[in-house]
């Protein structure tokens, strides 16, 4: 596959050669545990300040999915830690709910025995269909609108323990990526860590496939982004979140390749922004967290380089731990969810007023 595999690099392997449209893709359903609790689902819609202003005219009011215990409405006094899930390339909120079947796995956790505690889904979707969770004057802060607006929002809106020691980062793929990046430069916002099958941790080498170049630089407006297969969208996600420039209209990015030719300086951008490249600048941030857990499919093609950061983590002596499971990117992604992440958070966080 060429496809400007090259460019695209581990955004490419998430879904694999498939993924010509945004169809749900299939994950294995956890069986139901009888006698589960419920738990309370709440869809509001928040207002992104990290986000105003951006270029592409991504919406700045986002949508905020919120899983409520179920004890949170009986016991009104007491207080609740927070896990904040992040969604993957090519879907929102919404449809990340599917893929992990919220509230079932939530309800069914805690029926197993996780402790209770509240679980975010906040909507990062953006015109080219995924924020890379950066930084850009063309997407606007999604970095900042979860680390601080939707923190900010949930801790003045719900009975949550405001403090990091209380707070869980999880992601999934892009989600994943997110987990990572937002974790090394925000451990004062966040205690714990879970990152799942994330992608983009390494450099991208040059695009090599002149075809696929040429078809991207033909794009002029939303219309002609609408044929493009999963890998164009990528790219063109990549380069708004990494290589932004507002002073090249519509779009206000530069591609990595420019009349069919390699753009070394965009490259580069995009190098400073994967983590294996920038991580040595955090170990401190790192160590700072209670637990840090890695996982990944033995049979997704993102598992190189998931083992890459776990390794990456040992040598640097900070505590990690790292599971490489049976099953495809997302077969399993609800399973995890249900009989890892959240049990792994109701280990790790903080369940009291004042921690250690």
């Amino acid at each position: 596959m060429k496809a400007l595999a090259c460019v695209t690099g581990a955004l490419t392997l998430v879904v694999g050669a498939a993924a010509p449209a945004l169809a749900q893709v299939t994950t294995d359903v956890p069986a139901v545990v009888a006698g589960a609790k419920p738990v309370a689902v709440e869809h509001v819609k928040i207002h992104g300040a990290a986000l105003e202003g951006n270029l592409e005219g991504d919406a700045v009011d986002r949508d905020l999915l919120v899983f409520l215990p179920p004890g949170y409405r009986k016991d009104t006094k007491r207080r609740y830690p927070v896990v904040y899930a992040l969604h993957g390339f090519y879907i929102g909120a919404e449809q990340w709910s599917h893929e992990i079947h919220v509230p079932q796995t939530i309800e069914t956790a805690f029926a197993l025995g996780s402790r209770e505690m509240i679980v975010v889904l906040p909507d990062s979707k953006t015109l080219h269909l995924g924020s890379m969770y950066s930084t850009s004057v063309t997407t606007g802060d999604f970095e900042n609108f979860v680390a601080r607006d939707v923190v900010s929002y949930v801790d003045a809106h719900y009975r949550t323990l405001a403090q990091r020691e209380s707070r869980g980062l999880a992601g999934h793929s892009m989600g994943g990526y997110g987990t990572t990046r937002i974790g090394m430069k925000h451990s004062d916002v966040f205690g714990s860590l879970y990152i799942m099958s994330p992608c983009c941790l390494s450099p991208r080498p040059f695009p090599t496939d002149a075809e696929m170049s040429k078809q991207l630089e033909a794009v002029r407006s939303v219309d002609d982004l609408k044929p493009l297969q999963f890998f164009g969208h990528a790219t063109f996600a990549s380069a708004a979140a990494w290589s932004p420039n507002p002073d090249n209209p519509p779009f206000f990015l530069d591609l990595p390749t420019k009349n069919g030719e390699p753009q070394p300086d965009v490259i580069a951008r995009w190098t400073a922004n994967a983590p294996l490249a920038f991580i040595d600048q955090y170990v401190p941030a790192l160590r700072r967290y209670v637990a840090i857990a890695i996982d990944v499919g033995d049979q997704d093609g993102l598992r190189v380089d998931t083992a890459k950061l776990h390794d990456v983590l040992d040598k640097n002596h900070i505590a990690n731990s790292f599971e490489q499971y049976s099953g495809t990117h997302t077969s399993k992604v609800a399973d995890r969810f249900q009989n890892h992440v959240l049990p792994f958070f109701s280990k790790h966080l903080c369940f009291e007023s004042k921690c250690r």
